[in-house]
């Protein structure tokens, strides 16, 4: 259990790790070009670890340099190995979804399983996507979650559809593989996709290794087969998720503080973030080389949230300061994700006396005085790192299981700390 210690914070700068949606996908696309590639910036945390693991036991080869956040990956050329151990992917979501798709390209049967919440995390869209492509796809235990068995062969290709009600990483699962079938793909979301700027990450790696993909809005996706990943350098920029709890800190604090590395043209969806807390009354800074929110009165507002979920318990967290009832909507998939996140963000805001309250699709947050409370993390890395936040400005914030912060952030104590 970690205490936050209240400080005044009047202008600070931190860097924040490598995106970590950019790490999973560039390491997926490296592992499937000919040829070695040179990852920089990368993230390193469990979750990528997993995926780096996972891709290493099918033929990939991997080498990390922690220090220097790099990884060489000498690709398959989209000859995935057979695996003779299941591939366990604790709770990682990415892992999981990116994975089963691409576990097509390879040579017999591979079971994905995970941890007892990964167990309870839904996988039956996208197995019912495989299964139209005629590829073996099912959950070992009927239930439409992990463990599943996937079975790697020739992909033929063909037309799919896809439900992206849930996830859009069953999206960016198809298009990932896609290139590497014989005939391509020809995909139709039928529903969804939530969380659209993830989609267009997964366009950006792929584009920036040699693969086309064609697409009208995000309900059509054409994806030529027979292609190749190109390998090369590729560099992943800092992760918008991560910078902005230190931008929310500065809403929460009154204060200055600036995320080096991130630009204002990022593609990340999470950077729409400094525009909400500018609507709630922050002022923005940009400069070439990072990006300021300088804290400011708070006033509640309502927004939808479908583009940036990861956000939802630090814009809760900021909302508990403002003035008035924060609406945000379009956050039903938050419930499937490493926690159930309106459940978790209702009951320790409750604890600290702030009304909070969920519908089907939408979470409301009425500003008031936080009081101090031990927080409950549910084993869920953003709900630790968002409730941290309060403890900046009220006394009594204990954090339980600290440690879980490591599935996405690993340095996130001692970068707080030089706040």
């Amino acid at each position: 259990m970690l205490e936050i210690k209240p400080r005044t914070i009047t202008r600070s700068e931190v860097r924040v790790p490598g995106s970590k949606s950019y790490t999973h996908r560039v390491l997926i696309a490296a592992a499937l070009a000919h040829g070695k590639s040179s990852i920089d910036g990368a993230l390193f945390s469990r979750d990528t670890e997993l995926t780096a693991s996972a891709l290493t036991k099918m033929g990939a080869r991997i080498r990390a340099d922690v220090k220097n956040r790099h990884f060489d990956v000498v690709g398959t050329g989209g000859c995935l190995s057979s695996s003779h151990s299941d591939i366990f992917l604790e709770n990682s979501g990415t892992s999981m979804r990116l994975l089963a798709a691409v576990a097509a390209l390879g040579k017999g049967d591979y079971i994905l399983d995970g941890s007892q919440r990964m167990r309870q995390r839904p996988m039956a869209e996208l197995l019912a996507a495989l299964l139209q492509l005629n590829i073996p796809a099912k959950s070992l235990h009927g239930n439409g979650c992990p463990p599943i068995c996937i079975g790697g062969g020739l992909v033929e290709g063909g037309p799919v559809q896809i439900d992206c009600g849930v996830s859009s990483q069953y999206l960016s699962a198809l298009l990932l593989m896609g290139p590497l079938t014989e005939k391509g793909l020809e995909i139709e979301v039928i529903k969804g996709p939530v969380s659209r700027p993830y989609v267009d990450l997964t366009l950006t790696v792929m584009k920036g290794f040699g693969v086309e993909v064609k697409h009208q809005g995000y309900s059509r996706f054409t994806v030529p087969g027979g292609q190749c990943y190109r390998a090369g350098e590729y560099l992943v920029e800092p992760d918008c998720s991560q910078a902005g709890y230190f931008w929310a800190a500065a809403a929460i604090s009154g204060g200055e503080i600036k995320v080096n590395g991130i630009k204002a043209d990022s593609a990340q969806g999470d950077l729409g973030f400094i525009r909400v807390l500018e609507k709630m009354g922050c002022a923005l800074s940009f400069e070439d080389d990072g990006i300021t929110v300088i804290g400011g009165p708070l006033q509640a507002l309502e927004v939808d949230m479908g583009d940036m979920p990861d956000l939802v318990p630090t814009l809760a967290v900021v909302a508990a300061f403002a003035k008035g009832t924060t609406v945000m909507t379009n956050v039903a998939h938050l419930r499937a994700k490493e926690s159930d996140r309106l459940a978790a963000v209702a009951a320790e805001l409750g604890k600290m006396g702030i009304e909070v309250n969920c519908g089907e699709d939408f979470i409301t947050v009425s500003g008031g005085r936080p009081q101090g409370a031990v927080i409950k993390t549910y084993d869920d890395h953003r709900i630790a790192m968002s409730f941290s936040l309060i403890g900046l400005k009220v006394p009594g914030v204990m954090i339980e299981d600290e440690d879980c912060v490591g599935k996405s952030f690993p340095d996130y104590w001692s970068v707080l700390d030089t706040l």
